[in-house]
Order: structure tokens, then sequence, then C-alpha cells
């Protein structure tokens, strides 16, 4: 690759720039989103053969297991972005940050929630202080966490740097969520799906697991690429650029 070409990437760090992308991406995102989300769901709940244990109730996992995926996956990302804006000082990489955590919050609540509709039959109880579900009560508490202190502090430079110290602080319980059903003896059931061993489950549910977890990816860029454009029309609404893009876009 050609330093010339590096040059023309780097040029997107600025916010004027990756402005009008993040509104191309956006779009491309959404319909992927949409697609993926159309096909993953018939699949799911009309395709992939009745388990021969959990009945039809176990069909919850076509929600329950990508969002809980992304919900760990997108605090990883807000925490790399996080650690980019406050080491190099980079506002978009922070502006990312404020922009995934939404979207990260409302998925592991989403990860909570179907979690209970499923443990309601298969255990006999909505909730159960679970290492794995501890763990992810943490995350979505960390979340909140996150969205309130950048909330709390009116300069948006100062919330940014104590957004970032709760994000790399929290980043150690991904790893505890992820391996919780190994360190401890704990009533949640192992990984269905891992890049060691061949799935077990059939090759539709397969399928239909995948393509759910593609929409899912699909729909939290598609949301960070629009929250994202607020941030930095908010954060830069004093610029030219701006004032420009506003004008043009009405």
């Amino acid at each position: 690759m050609s330093s010339a070409t590096k040059i023309n990437w780097f040029r997107f760090a600025s916010p004027p720039a990756f402005y009008p992308l993040a509104g191309r991406l956006w779009t491309l995102f959404t319909v992927l989103a949409v697609g993926f989300a159309a096909v993953g769901l018939w699949i799911s709940f009309f395709v992939a053969p009745t388990d021969a244990q959990q009945g039809e109730g176990y069909r919850i996992i076509f929600i329950h297991v990508p969002a809980a995926w992304m919900a760990m996956l997108l605090y990883v990302v807000m925490a790399f972005w996080s650690a980019v804006g406050l080491v190099f000082n980079l506002r978009l990489a922070s502006m990312m940050a404020s922009a995934i955590a939404p979207t990260g919050a409302l998925f592991a609540l989403l990860s909570l929630w179907t979690g209970a509709l499923w443990g309601k039959p298969m255990w006999g109880a909505w909730w159960v202080w679970d290492a794995r579900l501890t763990s992810t009560l943490i995350l979505f508490f960390l979340y909140l966490g996150f969205l309130a202190l950048q909330a709390a502090i009116d300069d948006p430079r100062r919330a940014d740097r104590a957004g970032a110290v709760i994000a790399l602080v929290g980043v150690v319980n991904v790893p505890i969520i992820y391996f919780s059903v190994k360190w401890w003896n704990t009533l949640h059931q192992g990984a269905s799906v891992s890049v060691t061993r061949s799935p077990s489950m059939a090759s539709l549910m397969l399928w239909g697991m995948l393509l759910m977890v593609m929409a899912c990816w699909m729909y939290a860029a598609a949301a960070a690429m629009s929250r994202v454009r607020s941030i930095i029309l908010e954060r830069e609404r004093h610029a030219d650029w701006v004032k420009d893009a506003v004008a043009q876009s009405r």
C-alpha cells in the first residue's frame, strides 16, 4: 500500500471528512441489517427444527446469543476508541466511543431480558445469581455508568476522559463474562458455537444464529454511524462546515 493511500485514510480521522462518509456507511449498514434480519428471523423461527430437549422455547437463543455477543464486543470496541481518544487526543475516537455506548447498553439489556425469558421455563426462575448472569449485569451497569458520567459533565473533553477511564477499567469484565462458565460451576450452559471445535447444533440452527449475529453487527454499525453524525454536529456546531452542511440538508 502506498503512503498516499494511507494519508487518504488518515484524513477521515477529521470530523468534517468523516461526517459525509458516516452518512454513506449508515445507508449501507441499514440495508444490510434489514436483509440479514429478515432472512435470519425467517430461518430461526420458521425453518430451523425444534430442539429435542428444549422444544420451541429454545428459539429465544437466536435473539439472546447475538445480543450477548454484541454487548461484550461493543464494550471492547468502545474501550478501544476511548483509549485511542485518550492517548492521541483524537476527538473523533472519543465521539465514536460515545456513539457506541447506547447500542451496547441496549444489547446488554436485551441479553438480560431474553435470558430471563429463557431461564424461567428452563431453570424455573427468572433470575439466579449465576456467574455469567451477574457479570453481564455488571456490564450493563458499566454501560450506564459511562453514559451517566458523560451526561453529568458539561465539558465534552473532560467527559470523554472520564468516560475513557470507566471504559478501560471495566473492559476486564468482558473476559470474565466469556470464561465464567469454564472458571466456575454455573447453571448457564457453555457455548454452542466455538472457533476451536465443531458446532453442537444443527446446520439450519447455526445458519439462523450466524445470520442474526450479522444482523446485530450491521444494526450496531448503522446506529453508531447515525449517532456519531449527531455528536459531530453537536460538538462542531460553531464550525463553518457544519453550518454549510445543515444548510445543504434543508
